[in-house]
């Protein structure tokens, strides 16, 4: 949503909020729905720029417990395992505080590939909407560090009212 400066002032507006943290994607503007966009190779910012917005963000925090999260579309995108750790690297190095990886697959292969070759130490999210029914505790043998729900308790909840109300 625009350069280094803009990701500056985001931090600044967030923490007088009193808001912990921001997620950030490298996705091109317009964003679309990572999940329902159709095109095989959604475009991707680039990853020495996207670095820079990061670097800019942990600069600019005051507050050392702002964590800043970098969303990594490579597989969404439809781009190899070797486009991701590019990208998931070149952002923990720039000082990102966790990478969320996302895959629109319909299982965790992604996911596990990406984490059979991170050898970093920065936290690793992932929002496997795509693939809800994989045990948590495969996420744990991998060395996931949190998983985002998304909208399954709420899909959850439609159905069970949906059930009493029948």
């Amino acid at each position: 949503y625009g350069n280094f400066n803009n990701a500056r002032k985001l931090v600044t507006k967030l923490e007088k909020l009193g808001i912990a943290g921001a997620c950030i994607e490298d996705k091109l503007f317009p964003k679309t729905n990572s999940l329902l966009d159709e095109r095989s190779a959604q475009p991707l910012a680039d990853v020495k720029e996207f670095s820079m917005k990061i670097q800019a963000m942990k600069d600019t925090q005051t507050d050392p417990n702002f964590c800043v999260v970098a969303r990594v579309e490579s597989f969404i995108a439809g781009w190899p395992l070797e486009e991701a750790l590019k990208r998931a690297t070149a952002y923990a190095e720039a000082g990102a505080d966790a990478v969320l990886i996302h895959s629109k697959k319909s299982d965790p292969s992604d996911i596990e590939k990406f984490m059979s070759h991170w050898k970093k130490d920065t936290p690793v999210v992932i929002v496997p909407t795509n693939y809800p029914k994989t045990p948590v505790s495969r996420f744990q043998e991998l060395g996931i560090s949190t998983i985002i729900w998304a909208n399954h308790n709420v899909r959850s909840s439609i159905a069970a009212m949906q059930a009493t109300s029948k």
